[in-house]
């Protein structure tokens, strides 16, 4: 098992899902008052590329209107909150590699939780890019397994523009390069639907292989990452024996 995204699934199996809820609703409101205010106020989706994908994805987790509908008049105005972007680096136990994302109105703090995380489980934060480029950033469409077979999601990623697909029984996955994201995720609403999430994540070129021990330890530092309130997005370049994964998630 590799990467970030079934990390969250370990989450949810390990008895957090409502915690996991919450946590994601925070984000995603997050994501979309920033993106207004970003979009100098503008709160029409069409007029507003970043609000629309921010949009997108609640809707695609079930997000309540109302809760969406309060995440954009707060980006509007009149509220004291002033969220920055703000990206850490660094490496965790086995060498793996670590990118952070936030988006904080403290960046003392942010700085100071994350660096405390790493310190914590092994790892070591480091300067900006200095695991970043071994990582390519790029665009991520999903869809849950009902939105149609490997063939026909396969066919449908390739007349919208898509690099690769991958599919199991949680979903499909679609990536696309970077700079392609917004007009391959609006080629496929068209031909199959509204997708589970649009965003842009940072895609390993390599995968590292750690053991049993270690990655005990990554696990808890992935842990404590996801449960900061500042934090939006973590990836990783880790893999784990499945044999190993099965045991740890007992």
């Amino acid at each position: 098992m590799a990467g970030h995204s079934k990390f969250k699934n370990i989450m949810h199996r390990k008895g957090r899902a409502d915690a996991a809820r919450s946590k994601l609703f925070s984000r995603l409101s997050k994501e979309i008052t920033v993106a207004v205010k970003m979009g100098g106020g503008v709160i029409d989706p069409d007029m507003n590329p970043r609000l629309r994908l921010a949009v997108q994805n609640a809707k695609g987790q079930s997000m309540p209107k109302d809760n969406i509908q309060r995440a954009m008049n707060k980006g509007v105005g009149g509220e004291d909150e002033d969220y920055k972007e703000i990206r850490y680096e660094g490496y965790g136990p086995g060498g793996v590699a670590v990118i952070v994302e936030c988006l904080t109105d403290n960046l003392n703090r942010s700085a100071s939780n994350v660096r405390a995380a790493f310190t914590k489980n092994g790892g070591q934060l480091g300067e900006t890019g200095s695991v970043s480029f071994m990582f390519d950033r790029m665009g991520e469409v999903t869809y849950k397994s009902d939105a149609g077979d490997e063939d026909t999601i396969m066919e449908a990623a390739i007349e919208a523009g898509a690099e690769d697909v991958s599919s199991d029984e949680d979903g499909h996955t679609i990536l696309c390069g970077f700079e392609d994201l917004g007009e391959v995720a609006r080629a496929l609403e068209a031909s199959i639907g509204e997708p589970d999430s649009v965003n842009t994540i940072w895609k390993p070129q390599n995968n590292t292989p750690i053991d049993e021990e270690k990655a005990q330890t990554l696990l808890k530092l992935l842990d404590a990452l996801e449960e900061d309130d500042d934090v939006q997005n973590v990836y990783s370049n880790f893999e784990i024996d499945d044999e190993v994964m099965a045991r740890l998630s007992v």
